[in-house]
């Protein structure tokens, strides 16, 4: 399934009980449709049903919730009843999760660290960029290297959950910053409670995927990590972090690990990667992070920038007015404009 929080026409903001805005719907296999699972629970049964009151209330349900928001899919496609089904160009989608539990932001691209890096170095000096470039075209490695511990376990921040938008919201350009990035990302969300997961049973804690686009102020985060501690304000700012368009469930990924992903600028593709590159994998990710740790539902897990995956590599920068589309097949198009105020 695509399971999707959104605003219907006109319509309430929230379903009863729903602790978050936005009502909770799934996508038709043609993705044209939305049906509103609470109102169309109501409808076939009688009677609302409290899993289906927001997204968090169905992926604290687990497989059960899931199970029951695919029948009530299949069942509202069959019957076709009046008032919970909606086109989908008419409805207005937040993310899917709007307030997640946590977020975790993961470093996992070599070729994003390698090339994000060389920018930096460059930045300080001209002479040591020089120096850099010929050190990569012939000897094969950089003047920077990647430290060893991020090939040893998969390295990871925390971002802040109250901070989410969804597709085709305004993401607000910092004050602070000269150099805001997008980042081309996807990520999980948990869909099952556990401590001490090890890797070979992790898959089941996911209950899906989505598309993530993690915007930062480079400039600001180049200066607060000299401090060596952080990212803080190069990250966390309102809209900072946008996450949909929809949620994929897992049985929909066959393999994560073969995805496409391209970022497009104002219709112009800037980067185009692959999810195959990734140095650990997300289970992997899962048994690092749940050691003596508990994951709960609805906590989601970036996989970080794929490589060449933000401007930041490319040393060429987004500006006010622009919009951002992140591509992931199979996931969907997640679009935004920024604007500076």
């Amino acid at each position: 399934m695509k399971l999707v929080t959104f605003v219907p026409p006109g319509g309430q903001d929230a379903a009863p009980g729903a602790e978050l805005p936005g009502r909770l719907g799934a996508l038709s296999p043609d993705t044209t449709l939305v049906v509103d699972l609470q109102a169309a629970h109501a409808v076939l049964h009688g009677h609302a049903e409290p899993g289906l009151a927001d997204m968090l209330a169905l992926l604290d349900a687990g497989t059960a919730g899931l199970d029951r928001a695919a029948a009530t899919l299949e069942a509202t496609l069959a019957q076709q009843p009046p008032g919970v089904i909606y086109p989908a160009g008419e409805v207005r989608l937040l993310s899917p999760v709007p307030r997640p539990r946590s977020i975790r932001d993961c470093l996992t691209f070599e070729k994003h660290l390698l090339g994000a890096t060389a920018t930096m170095v460059r930045w300080r000096s001209s002479l040591a960029g020089l120096i850099d470039r010929g050190m990569r075209r012939w000897l094969k490695r950089p003047l920077v290297g990647i430290p060893k511990v991020w090939y040893e376990r998969p390295i990871y921040y925390k971002s802040n959950p109250h901070s989410v938008v969804g597709p085709e919201a305004t993401v607000r350009w910092p004050r602070y910053t000269q150099r805001l990035d997008y980042e081309l990302e996807f990520g999980i969300y948990i869909g099952r409670r556990g401590k001490d997961i090890p890797a070979d049973r992790a898959a089941e804690h996911i209950a899906g995927y989505c598309i993530f686009n993690d915007f930062s102020a480079r400039d600001i985060q180049a200066r607060e990590m000299q401090g060596r501690l952080g990212p803080a304000k190069g990250k966390d700012f309102d809209t900072g972090n946008v996450i949909g368009p929809w949620l994929v469930t897992r049985d929909e990924v066959p393999d994560p690990y073969s995805l496409e992903m391209s970022a497009y600028v104002n219709g112009e593709r800037w980067s185009h990667g692959h999810s195959g590159e990734m140095q650990f994998s997300f289970e992997e990710i899962i048994a690092y992070i749940s050691q003596d740790e508990t994951l709960y539902p609805g906590e989601f897990i970036g996989s970080g920038t794929v490589g060449s995956g933000c401007g930041l590599e490319l040393d060429r920068w987004i500006q006010p007015g622009d919009t951002v589309e992140l591509e992931v097949s199979g996931l969907g198009r997640l679009r935004n404009r920024v604007v500076r105020d």
